[in-house]
């Protein structure tokens, strides 16, 4: 029984889609992960024809974003209240990404001054209005609640009239002379289609911009390895109170500057900072209870309006497993999933507070810190990181440490220092109506691991979303727009300069 789907666009764009039957659209060569090949796609009534099948358009849009991460939650929000109708694809059932399925947590700080661009201080506030005070006043890092955040993230798109399309997997691109016509999906119902007349790729992998052939990267240019992925997970039943006193006044470490309810613990094996319970995890090897690689990396955060529950940033997967391998990451994740059930056994016969503990949460993905990155029309390097780098067409500045797991681990920049990052770098020559946002913008592996985190990300979405709005207002293909020609009153971040 055919399938059949409400078309969400007008009698106007009907017509106008109806009229384009008359020849099918020309697309790019094939290319991973796998464009549509010529002649493939055409439009007819309520379907179009792909790879042999009619396939309903489900949306007629301005703008697509794909990815409902930090980075791509923020462009579909400032794309939409630009004025452009906006469809947001996710492959969950929560918006956030690593943030809220991921286990992501806390909000790193940029340590740059003034970094917070206008919808990164919104959901700060959003925050505190829900009852979730986000800073703790000595760290700068933002400590909100995944649940909290994600139902923050529903609203904001409610109220901007963001087309939200949960379980979505992006499939392909359908190319027409160097611009994307329509990206193909999975749906609960099948295979289904969005146009748009503007494409944002925030997937995090780089996943539209490689359908769409886009020049790209993965892995450390040395090496060829990604950094190492995650598999967080939150243990509840723990007693912080008595956690705190044992690792902050006993064993007085003061790494964790800040005081409960926002309290933190760590330890990083052959990193130049000393943690005090890394002689516990050490004891640990010694006895067999836990192996080398699970000691090698633990973390955990307080989270705040989950009494008793802590984030654990752990375990860390060891390197030899791919963040860009579909096998080598489904072995990751059998692989995470054991050193997670050692990790918090091992915690809970032997740190105190944790005795009576339990996992109450695994994260709903792995997390990748790189994975591929494409390369646009400018290319970020270390040197604009230790040269702090300033661009007219600046999107937003950071000062995040070089913080490449497993291959280098940079000095901080000077305080007060920052560099920032360029429009040019979230788009390629190649297709000119695609903008690129998130950790796989034009950057080299090493600048990648400073200008990954979280506020960042959310900062370049908001430029994204915003520029692509403007870009189709004035008439202008997204990867020409000058970002530094918006007037200022339109621009989420304004370059000082040096």
């Amino acid at each position: 029984m055919e399938t059949s789907f409400l078309l969400p666009i007008s009698r106007r764009d009907f017509v106008k889609m109806a009229g384009m039957a008359a020849g099918a659209l020309a697309c790019g060569a094939a290319g991973a992960p796998g464009q549509a090949e010529a002649g493939e796609l055409s439009v007819s009534g309520e379907q179009i024809k792909y790879a042999g099948k009619n396939i309903p358009v489900l949306f007629s849009v301005d703008v697509c974003v794909a990815g409902g991460g930090p980075a791509g939650t923020a462009a579909a929000i400032n794309a939409a209240r630009n004025g452009a109708r906006t469809v947001l694809l996710e492959r969950g059932a929560a918006l956030g990404g690593l943030a809220v399925l991921g286990c992501v947590y806390p909000f790193m700080d940029t340590h740059a001054p003034n970094s917070d661009t206008p919808y990164v201080a919104e959901v700060k506030e959003r925050l505190r209005k829900k009852g979730i005070e986000p800073l703790d006043g000595v760290t700068g890092q933002t400590w909100h609640n995944p649940e909290v955040l994600a139902l923050i993230y529903d609203e904001m798109c409610e109220e901007a009239g963001v087309e939200i399309l949960y379980q979505s997997v992006l499939v392909d691109a359908v190319l027409s002379k160097g611009s994307i016509r329509a990206c193909i999906i999975q749906t609960i119902a099948g295979l289904a289609a969005i146009r748009a007349k503007t494409f944002i790729d925030a997937t995090g992998d780089a996943y539209l911009a490689r359908a769409a052939g886009v020049p790209h990267e993965r892995g450390y240019e040395k090496t060829g390895n990604n950094q190492p992925l995650s598999f967080r997970f939150e243990m509840g039943g723990i007693d912080v109170e008595r956690l705190y006193q044992h690792v902050a006044v006993e064993l007085q470490e003061d790494w964790c500057k800040s005081k409960l309810p926002y309290f933190e613990i760590a330890e990083a094996m052959h990193r130049k900072q000393r943690y005090k319970l890394e002689e516990l995890m050490a004891r640990g090897v010694a006895s067999g209870e836990i192996t080398q690689e699970e000691a090698e990396y633990m973390q955990a955060y307080t989270i705040i309006g989950k009494d008793g529950v802590m984030s654990m940033n752990c375990p860390e997967i060891p390197v030899r497993f791919s963040a860009t391998d579909p096998i080598s990451y489904s072995k990751a994740v059998t692989f995470g999933r054991k050193m997670m059930r050692h990790i918090a056994s091992y915690l809970i016969r032997h740190l105190p507070g944790f005795e009576h503990a339990f996992i109450s949460r695994e994260a709903a993905m792995l997390g990748a810190r790189e994975s591929w990155r494409i390369l646009g029309k400018h290319y970020l390097v270390e040197d604009d990181y230790h040269g702090q780098s300033r661009f007219p067409d600046a999107v937003c500045r950071t000062a995040w440490f070089i913080d490449a797991h497993g291959e280098k681990v940079s000095e901080k920049l000077p305080k007060g220092g920052f560099y920032e990052i360029p429009y040019r770098s979230l788009v390629a020559k190649e297709i000119s109506n695609l903008i690129v946002a998130g950790r796989c913008i034009s950057a080299s592996f090493i600048l990648q691991a400073s200008m990954r985190i979280q506020p960042t990300c959310m900062s370049i979405g908001e430029a994204a979303g915003i520029a692509a709005a403007w870009g189709l207002k004035q008439g202008i293909p997204a990867n020409e727009v000058s970002w530094d020609k918006l007037p200022e009153n339109k621009r989420s971040y304004v370059s000082e300069g040096k």
